[in-house]
């Protein structure tokens, strides 16, 4: 039978044209989402980043920064610019998914994995999101996918192509040095991947791969290691505690869609058992996963685990989930119809989540609304602008890169907007004339982590004007409070504590 004769039965949603139809739904709905929904906290840092592209960063490597930057080149300082990028490459991302799929397994695996993926609700609902995740899951998927074309050509120019873009996934976090690991490991367990180690195009490929990461040991090495610290320091930190691994487990349970990760689950326990038997693919799929997933664990039972870390992973997990549903048998159906349910479920939540999140049909859940960030920042913006020009301000000061990366967007060519702490962050930008402090300013910040009385060793005076409220559809989230301060003393940059 060919090709073409297996693909005609497959059902519609898992032809590759019903599969264009779903995920090109679900891309426009993101679009619309990408350029009306504000920006989350770390969002509005990082279209900083975009703002002055550099080698490498305090918190992350520069992958991110440079994808805004290339937004902004095309579409100017705006929302929809900081996330273009995002969701375009989130689309490529799904067919190089696709492709991975149909080299290891089959049309039917790599029609579920693309579903399973885009249904997931890390995928469907945060795949909007400009952060670190973006790059490093879909450079980690690039990995996969050249991986796999390795396996199926068994020729070994692909160790070029693994490495370049294993290189540019390690540009993006330093996760991916977990996915280095797991290829090694599966080097050496699988008889057949053994072969390897005599090709020159392995050790060339690792080389790309340093050669990619140089930038960000560069930036390192000027800055006394701060980036490697700030990450690597996080391992282990703590004493053993259960506190955490449940609410990890419960967080890439729930964003991989309860449904699906089931599922995954399952396919998961069949290639562990093929894995253990030294078979070549199932091993790749493990392996390339486990040493991340053990520090994962390792983390969570000292300290939380963020709920967006394991992303990498779920492109690996959806096609496992698909390996699982498309080897039952059609007397199986209660599975079947199990799968189907996870991609109705992943498609009905990315819908209603991306519609509130541009059109909130309740604020009723106010800080409990997983979207309760992107809210009430552009009335902030109005008054904080009618407050400066009132005081005659002429800058903006913040001790939070969170707020000051909301603000520094909200009041963008109007005044500038310094965050006083963590100068470390701001290495990219030029340092601001010392001059400007000698005027009049305004200080916000949040109510829950006021330290205004700090501000005493920066100014001479500081008094506080009023409390703004941030709000959605009359429903309270959080108050911000504004300060006036004037006459400088000194170093307006001595070590005010971070909050």
């Amino acid at each position: 039978m060919s090709a073409d004769q297996k693909s005609a039965e497959l059902p519609f949603f898992l032809r590759q044209s019903g599969l264009v139809l779903i995920v090109g739904a679900l891309t426009v709905l993101k679009l619309f989402a990408a350029g009306n929904a504000h920006f989350v906290e770390d969002e509005a840092y990082y279209r900083i980043w975009g703002l002055y592209p550099a080698l490498s960063y305090y918190d992350h490597p520069p992958m991110i920064g440079w994808w805004i930057n290339a937004g902004q080149m095309f579409f100017g300082d705006t929302i929809f610019a900081v996330r273009a990028l995002v969701v375009i490459l989130g689309v490529v991302g799904s067919a190089v998914l696709w492709r991975t799929a149909v080299i290891l397994f089959d049309r039917r695996v790599a029609g579920w994995a693309v579903l399973f993926l885009n249904c997931s609700l890390l995928v469907g609902i945060g795949g909007i999101l400009a952060t670190p995740d973006a790059p490093s899951v879909f450079f980690w998927g690039l990995s996969l996918w050249a991986l796999a074309e390795l396996v199926r050509s068994q020729n070994a120019n692909w160790w070029l192509m693994v490495g370049l873009v294993a290189g540019l996934g390690l540009l993006s976090k330093y996760s991916l040095l977990f996915l280095g690991v797991g290829i090694v490991l599966w080097l050496v367990w699988v008889p057949e991947a053994r072969r390897w180690w005599s090709a020159w195009q392995l050790w060339v490929g690792g080389l790309i791969a340093l050669l990619c990461f140089l930038p960000v040991l560069y930036w390192n090495h000027l800055h006394d290691w701060a980036s490697f610290y700030k990450q690597f320091g996080r391992a282990g930190a703590g004493g053993y505690t259960a506190k955490y691994i449940f609410e990890f487990l419960g967080a890439v349970l729930g964003l991989l869609n309860p449904l699906i990760a089931i599922l995954a689950i399952l396919g998961g326990a069949s290639l562990f058992r093929k894995a253990l038997k030294k078979d070549t693919v199932a091993a790749l799929l493990w392996l390339t996963c486990l040493p991340f997933v053990i520090y994962l664990v390792y983390h969570s039972l000292h300290s939380r685990v963020q709920a967006n870390w394991p992303a990498p992973l779920f492109p690996t997990f959806a096609l496992m989930a698909a390996v699982f549903v498309a080897g039952i048998s059609d007397e199986r159906r209660f599975w079947k119809r199990w799968a189907v349910a996870g991609v109705l479920l992943g498609l009905v939540v990315a819908l209603l989540v991306q519609i509130h999140a541009v059109w909130p049909i309740t604020g009723q859940l106010a800080r409990k609304d997983p979207t309760f960030q992107l809210r009430g920042w552009p009335q902030i913006g109005n008054e904080l602008t009618d407050i400066a020009r009132r005081e005659q301000a002429g800058f903006v000061v913040t001790t939070s890169y969170g707020l000051n990366g909301q603000i520094d967007f909200l009041l963008k060519d109007q005044l500038p907007v310094i965050q006083l702490t963590e100068r470390i962050r701001y290495l990219m930008k030029p340092a601001p004339d010392m001059t400007l402090f000698d005027e009049t300013g305004l200080y916000v910040t949040e109510k829950r982590r006021n330290k205004a009385g700090d501000l005493e060793k920066a100014f001479e005076t500081v008094e506080e004007l009023e409390t703004l409220e941030r709000q959605v559809k009359g429903v309270r989230l959080e108050d911000l409070v504004v300060y006036k301060v004037t006459g400088r003393k000194g170093l307006v940059f001595e070590p005010i504590p971070a909050n």
